[in-house]
């Protein structure tokens, strides 16, 4: 399944849903879906992956691009509906240390007030 990408809105929030898989291949279409976020200071935005297949390390590269970008902006950025599988794949890399995670979209906006 290739990348897909939506953007929706949360209370004002922007939250971003990924669907499929972010490897070599699709991580440049990742990179430039969330390449807008944090165009301003002190924005805040959701990424939801709770329709995620799988993630290289490609991927997690824009994962830590954008929230590094977010520290710069004073912004605040929040993952959420992590899979097993794609949860595991950041636990390895050492991600959910350095991360904000949520377990939905809710709980990300609430993390986010």
């Amino acid at each position: 399944m290739p990348l897909d990408h939506a953007t929706t809105l949360l209370q004002g929030v922007p939250v971003h849903v990924i669907r499929g898989r972010v490897d070599s291949a699709s991580a440049g279409d990742m990179e430039k879906a969330l390449q807008p976020l944090f165009a301003e200071t002190g924005e805040r935005a959701i990424v939801d992956l709770s329709a995620l297949d799988y993630i290289s390390s490609a991927g997690l590269r824009v994962v830590l691009l954008v929230a590094k970008r977010a520290k710069q902006t004073q912004g605040r950025l929040m993952l959420c509906s992590l899979s097993p599988q794609v949860r595991e794949v950041f636990e390895i890399s050492g991600f959910l240390k350095i991360l904000d995670v949520a377990p939905d979209p809710a709980a990300a906006l609430a993390a986010l007030e």
